[in-house]
């Protein structure tokens, strides 16, 4: 018995000894990775404007792509985001005012990547001739779970406004949501002035929804279904019973039988059936992932319409 004893109590210390080596291992590995974040930036005029394409790329330490959503800063201010694809990279259009920018990419982290920040990019906006404006988001990345609500600023900020006639009225929208969700704009309509410089603003209110599950089943359904049945079951027994004394008794049993069974089905196929029966539908909840969700400005005098948007990601968990 001693013997049986003391192999339990090593095998015991040996369990533990191995656990405790383990749990370093363990903690190391359930650790977030450093990442690395890179980013190129090419401009090119488009209508007298200056149109940047910014291509984004972010890796792990251990050289995997990373997951989640990233954010193009100019000179410390959000202007746009996107969500990483498969390989870890992202495509980021912005048009740019005139002067110089400083571009960097922000890399926001997930539940496995620390997040980064991209060398500089320097790249130069020319001045435009004609009435226009720009639009940014910040932050230009959002994380929520599925069942909260997050607020966007989008700013419209105008350009070359000292060459308008009249006020120059500028819609918002967005698009690129996942199911389950919308957004809304307060104020949906901004008007930039003649010469205006400064920004307008609107709130962007992102809504997500949560999973609900279905209500209890009503109780007084089953006595509602039992005050048709049973009587319509009573009267075509008496009915069949009195059909071999009665000849045309046949042809109306027949008629009630049809009768019942119509009335049955088309309660039971009744909204009104469903829900006492079976309680509200389910709503699902916003799928979960990171989403490139598109913020559209446009702007019409009745002849040509000027459109800008410009993104930002949406991560729901």
């Amino acid at each position: 018995m001693r013997g049986i004893v003391c192999r339990g109590l090593r095998l015991e210390l040996v369990a533990g000894i191995g656990i405790a080596l383990a749990m370093p291992a363990l903690a190391l590995a359930a650790q977030s990775l450093p990442t690395q974040a890179t980013m190129t930036a090419q401009t090119r005029d488009q209508s007298g404007r200056t149109q940047a394409t910014v291509l984004v790329n972010v890796n792990g330490e251990d050289g995997l792509p990373a997951t989640g959503g990233v954010a193009i800063s100019d000179h410390g201010t959000q202007l746009a985001g996107a969500a990483l694809n498969a390989q870890g990279q992202a495509s980021i259009m912005l048009a740019l005012a005139a002067g110089d920018h400083s571009l960097t990419a922000v890399y926001t982290g997930d539940a496995t990547h620390q997040p980064s920040v991209s060398p500089v990019a320097q790249v130069q906006g020319q001045a435009s001739t004609t009435p226009n404006f720009l639009v940014s988001v910040a932050p230009a990345t959002l994380s929520l779970t599925a069942g909260q609500t997050g607020t966007i600023i989008a700013s419209v900020t105008p350009q070359n406004s000292s060459a308008l006639l009249a006020p120059m009225f500028v819609t918002l929208s967005c698009s690129g949501l996942p199911d389950q969700s919308s957004c809304t704009f307060t104020p949906e309509n901004l008007e930039i002035l003649p010469s205006a410089t400064a920004p307008l603003t609107s709130s962007m209110v992102i809504l997500t929804q949560a999973a609900s599950s279905a209500s209890a089943v009503h109780p007084h359904s089953n006595s509602v279904a039992w005050a048709i049945l049973l009587p319509g079951a009573l009267g075509l027994g008496g009915l069949a019973w009195g059909v071999r004394r009665r000849p045309w008794l046949q042809r109306l049993s027949l008629l009630a039988l049809v009768g019942l069974v119509t009335s049955l089905g088309a309660t039971a196929c009744a909204p009104r059936y469903d829900y006492f029966n079976h309680g509200p539908p389910t709503n699902p909840a916003t799928p979960s992932g990171t989403y490139t969700i598109n913020v559209t400005a446009q702007s019409s005098n009745g002849v040509t319409a000027i459109t800008n948007s410009t993104t930002m990601a949406l991560t729901v968990q």
